[in-house]
């Protein structure tokens, strides 16, 4: 069984999206954003739960099939019925994953999609597109912290940029878990990330700092939990252009006697200019960032906001 390293940010992964030749026709289905990009930070570990099993390359295509409540997993020609299989390789591989910040699944895949994978259902001769993968529905369930995406909605730039925010913040909070809990960790923890978290839900932001106050002890870890709970609940809220625009104007705040009226002027118009959908999420950001260099600041520079990323991945340069 892997173990949790504070060094590396282990992501899973299906096997196809690395370029591995698994599935059903014998091919693959690369993202080169995965493998290309994202490996440069992230320390992927590929899974193919149908190869697990044994169906071997190529094979029979599956689906899942809806009979009364039950969904299973069946050969598109009901030949075979692989759940009690997938159902059992899950069971086993799961408890072996407990290590990872994140994981990438393929889409519409019977087996690996996240959602909107298609449900046959023989007495209606038709099927719908409203499930999940039996593998990913469990790794969910024994997961709920844990950002799952898929290869298809990484294309849509808001989407990535999200799910890389909160693998990292996730990474962020089982180091501290790794090292131990304290109060005092967790409170700057949450110092951290208070832009990034406002930028996300400024109203569940403030509903989660209760409980942060009502951690009792070092050992109240019952307390973490939920806080936890409540930070990644947060995370998965899209960021839009007026909760970023809110967070700019505060972080400008910082600046209000140390820059000149020219400068901060200059600064309001940029916010203004990315509000409008004129500039890039990037471009005040970058402002603020050079007056912090100009007019140090211990709590701004520490904020996850400013680089929740590697700069070098561009997720803010289409935002």
């Amino acid at each position: 069984m892997n173990k949790f390293s504070s060094d590396k940010i282990s992501v899973g992964i299906s096997s196809c999206l690395l370029g591995e030749e698994v599935r059903y026709d014998g091919g693959h289905k690369q993202s080169r954003f995965c493998r290309i990009e994202l490996a440069k930070y992230f320390d992927f570990e590929p899974t193919c739960p149908e190869m697990a099993i044994g169906m071997g390359t190529p094979r029979k295509t599956i689906r899942l099939v809806q009979q009364e409540d039950v969904i299973s997993i069946q050969a598109s020609d009901g030949s075979f019925d692989v759940t009690e299989k997938m159902q059992q390789y899950a069971k086993r591989r799961l408890p072996q994953l407990s290590h990872h910040s994140g994981y990438v699944v393929c889409a519409k895949s019977p087996s690996c999609g996240m959602e909107r994978v298609s449900v046959y259902s023989p007495a209606k001769n038709n099927a719908t597109k409203d499930g999940v993968g039996i593998f990913t529905a469990e790794l969910m369930k024994a997961y709920p912290l844990l950002p799952v995406e898929e290869d298809g909605r990484l294309n849509d730039p808001v989407l990535r940029e999200n799910f890389v925010n909160r693998v990292f913040a996730y990474h962020q909070w089982k180091t501290l878990e790794h090292e131990g809990f304290t109060v005092a960790k967790v409170q700057d923890f949450h110092a951290k990330y208070k832009y990034l978290l406002m930028a996300h839900h400024p109203a569940k932001y403030r509903e989660l700092g209760p409980l942060l106050a009502n951690i009792s002890s070092n050992q109240d870890l019952e307390g973490f939990a939920s806080y936890i709970k409540g930070f990644m609940e947060i995370l998965k809220h899209n960021c839009s252009r007026k909760n970023h625009c809110n967070v700019l104007q505060h972080l400008q705040g910082y600046f209000k006697r140390e820059i000149t009226a020219q400068q901060r002027e200059e600064l309001a118009e940029r916010i203004h200019e990315y509000r409008e959908g004129l500039l890039p999420l990037l471009v005040p950001i970058s402002l603020i960032q050079h007056y912090l260099r100009e007019h140090p600041n211990h709590y701004v520079a520490k904020q996850a906001y400013l680089a929740p990323h590697p700069n070098e991945l561009k997720l803010r340069y289409s935002l």
